[in-house]
């Protein structure tokens, strides 16, 4: 008994240290990932690091750590997963990746959807933001948007088509020209003019 009690003595001091610092971590990381998620259309959003008690603690600590976010309107930050759509929480991962991409040793990210209900000048942040994580790890992302698109180092194109009757999904690599010959078509439609080629290759080579 009295190896048990000094044990938990023992627990309970080193487990009171990891709180401090976990609420030092928790302010500052809430603060970073709010910040980066007014640039993603999530303006108004505010991101939490919840610290919420545990009775008898557990092996990681005296709290459970929660992901919270409050909408514009200053309501209550509630659960991450409860709350966000797909496409949010592909936007807000990825401002959760661009913060702590120094610190995160995941040697690939893949984001999916994160370009839903965006467009225009915050999906170039996007790309970019993107493009910023890619020269730390490998970063897969799916996306409709030319923006997104042009700023990776190699882009696929996802077809699917009906052969013999069963229908299958083919993947192409993209060659230059053949990327220029996709962004055109993600920025003008069916109809692909001269102008639309001429913005294609403007957004491969900004300059």
């Amino acid at each position: 008994r009295g190896k048990c009690e000094a044990a938990r003595r023992q627990y309970e001091q080193l487990a009171g240290k990891l709180s401090k610092r976990r609420a030092m971590a928790a302010k500052n990381l809430g603060a970073d990932v709010s910040r980066v998620m007014q640039q993603l259309a999530l303006a108004g959003g505010v991101f939490e690091v919840a610290l919420v008690p545990h009775e008898d603690g557990t092996i990681h600590g005296l709290e459970v750590v929660d992901f919270r976010i409050a909408g514009a309107g200053n309501g209550p930050a509630r659960p991450l997963a409860k709350v966000a759509s797909g496409g949010e929480l592909s936007r807000i991962s990825l401002a959760i990746q661009v913060v702590t991409s120094q610190a995160a040793s995941v040697p690939t990210l893949i984001f999916d959807e994160v370009d839903v209900g965006i467009g225009g000048g915050v999906a170039e942040v996007v790309g970019r933001l993107l493009r910023e994580l890619g020269r730390e790890r490998q970063v897969l992302c799916v996306t409709h948007l030319p923006q997104v698109a042009a700023r990776a180092d190699w882009q696929w194109q996802v077809s699917k088509g009906v052969e013999n009757g069963v229908l299958k999904s083919q993947v192409a690599t993209l060659d230059a020209e053949a990327r220029v010959e996709e962004l055109a078509r993600m920025l003008g439609g069916v109809e692909i003019t001269a102008i639309t080629r001429q913005h294609a290759r403007e957004m491969l080579n900004p300059g």
